[in-house]
């Protein structure tokens, strides 16, 4: 349990914080350019202003879902650590 929990607790983070800063890189690199990065399509715009659209509007159910596997790999991890089943 404990294993699984701690598995559960670390990846969607990982997955969550590399998704972000592969996404903030492109924006980063376009505005470098000296372009506006559109959201929707994902790609630069040298030609017209784009708003911005933060992460979590686009994906929202990556961002949502890595955050509740979080959550669930944290109560596992408590579990896991605090109940120990009775010895013989």
């Amino acid at each position: 349990m404990l294993k699984l929990g701690l598995i559960l607790l670390v990846v969607p983070a990982l997955a969550l914080m590399i998704v972000f800063f592969v996404d903030q890189s492109a924006v980063t690199a376009c505005l470098e350019q000296g372009g506006s990065y559109n959201y929707r399509l994902g790609e630069c715009d040298l030609q017209q202003k784009h708003d911005f659209i933060p992460l979590i509007a686009r994906y929202p159910l990556l961002i949502n879902g890595s955050m509740l596997l979080s959550v669930i790999g944290l109560m596992m991890c408590m579990k896991g650590l605090l109940w120990r089943p009775p010895s013989r």
